[in-house]
């Protein structure tokens, strides 16, 4: 279980380095509608991500409280 903890917060946060550096890269090569879509765009990844993890931690205490 820490493990996937452990996974997901590196996953997020290769997510944000990544974005962070294309997006210095698109804003100076004056691209930054561009860089504004992919920001976006890595925010709704990274929300889905949570999203999906938080619907297994709903399947879990469905399951162990018997709800």
């Amino acid at each position: 279980m820490i493990n996937m903890d452990v996974s997901l917060i590196l996953k997020i946060a290769g997510i944000g380095l990544l974005t962070a550096f294309a997006c210095q890269l698109l804003s100076k090569s004056g691209r930054d509608e561009q860089a504004t879509l992919l920001s976006v765009a890595a925010m709704v990844t990274v929300f889905i991500v949570i999203v999906d993890k938080a619907k297994d931690l709903l399947d879990t205490l469905k399951s162990v409280f018997g709800i």
